[in-house]
């Protein structure tokens, strides 16, 4: 999805919806071709050669673009200018903690992959005709499936106290399903079905993406299966690892057609684990990107095509200092920084297993607003009608790049 700018609107309070979808009278490819507005209004020649951004324009790309606006102390992509503490204490964890951690990481990163490396000797990874470059270890059972999954389960919470994780508020809700009826459906016509009476395993657990630190945790918790970029699996360590999880392996700026067989595979897994309790369930990002953990952007429907039950997941990060929200941030400062921050929070807020109605298994997109605004409503969370196309438009204005062409010619997967 590709998108033009629009005007400027305040940020409006949880539960509104924020929409910023293209006007139907502009195409967007016209826009994207002809259209070389400035994103950004330049208060002097000096700041657009430095490539900075003025105090104005920032104001209006944090409203516009809010679910990727940072507001911690490190400022827009973690270059602000720090208080002489803050200066201070960062120095301080670069020269103790972070060398700790460093160490330490490495070495639960190096010990899972040895644990992979043994369990998969002698085994041929499960390739998928259906898409290319669909190769995995998930099918293993036994021992091996055994020793991989509760290692990694365990190392991976042992990771996540290295990265500073040391408490994980974990709370439950238990609703009725009746509540929140499809949209525009009555309780009574939405079969009046009572999650109590459908004990189904679910197929997916349905989680708002925020941060890496989210790949760690569910590991630690279900050990579920990810929809990963294709270049994961060809990363020293982590791919193997990657492949043991039964990952599934996707090209974002692919224009062939192994998009059908990945969403395939995707459904294929999904249905899989909800009708096999040996098979390990997915986990679904369907935002398709991260935000700053306050809003819930748009559901892709490939993970709800299946109509299995699904189990949502909402994951916050409280901070002070520093946001471990992976936003609008390089992956590599964003680590750096996360380390150096002495302790980090996660709460985490599990909703009941989600039954969809017949209504909702043959209109996946029905489905998925419906888990979207169960989980905005519980996890108070705004729903924003932008996503991956804006999110790389905000950044590139960030980095001074104010053309519109040329941070567009992506396309949203």
């Amino acid at each position: 999805m590709e998108t033009e700018l629009h005007d400027v609107k305040p940020v409006p309070p949880k539960g509104h919806v924020i929409s910023d979808s293209p006007s139907p009278a502009s195409p967007v490819d016209d826009a994207s071709q002809n259209d070389d507005r400035p994103l950004l209004k330049s208060d002097s020649s000096s700041s657009a050669a430095n490539g900075r951004v003025s105090d104005e324009s920032l104001e209006e790309l944090n409203k516009k673009y809010a679910a990727f606006a940072r507001h911690d102390v490190y400022g827009p992509l973690g270059r602000g200018e720090l208080p002489f503490v803050e200066k201070l204490l960062l120095g301080v964890a670069c020269v103790t903690i972070l060398p700790v951690r460093v160490v330490l990481a490495t070495l639960v990163l190096f010990s899972y992959y040895s644990v992979c490396r043994i369990c998969t000797l002698f085994s041929a990874p499960n390739r998928d005709e259906a898409a290319e470059g669909q190769d995995d270890f998930g099918h293993l059972r036994g021992w091996r499936r055994t020793v991989i999954v509760s290692c990694g389960r365990f190392l991976s919470r042992v990771m996540l106290f290295v990265f500073g994780f040391y408490w994980i508020s974990e709370s439950f809700r238990d609703l009725e399903q009746e509540q929140y009826p499809p949209q525009g459906k009555s309780s009574s016509e939405n079969e009046g079905k009572n999650q109590l009476q459908r004990p189904e395993r679910p197929g997916a657990t349905v989680c708002n993406h925020v941060s890496y630190v989210d790949i760690l945790y569910h590991m630690s918790s279900s050990f579920s299966s990810f929809v990963a970029k294709r270049s994961v699996a060809k990363l020293p360590l982590v791919g193997l690892i990657s492949k043991c999880l039964g990952c599934v392996f996707v090209q974002r700026e692919s224009k062939s057609s192994d998009f059908k067989g990945v969403a395939g595979i995707v459904i294929e897994r999904v249905k899989e684990a909800h009708e096999d309790e040996t098979a390990p369930m997915m986990m679904l990002f369907p935002e398709g990107t991260t935000t700053n953990g306050d809003f819930l952007l748009p559901f892709k429907t490939g993970g709800f095509l299946a109509g299995a039950p699904v189990i949502p997941v909402i994951l916050r990060y409280p901070y002070q200092r520093f946001s471990p929200a992976w936003d609008s941030i390089a992956g590599f400062r964003h680590v750096i920084l996360l380390l150096c921050q002495f302790v980090n929070h996660l709460e985490v807020i599990r909703l009941p297993v989600y039954y969809p109605s017949q209504e909702e298994k043959t209109d996946p997109k029905l489905y998925a607003n419906n888990i979207r605004r169960l989980m905005a409503r519980e996890g108070d969370l705004v729903m924003s009608d932008i996503g991956l196309a804006e999110k790389r438009i905000y950044i590139a204005a960030l980095n001074g790049n104010n053309s519109l062409p040329s941070v567009l010619h992506h396309k949203d997967d």
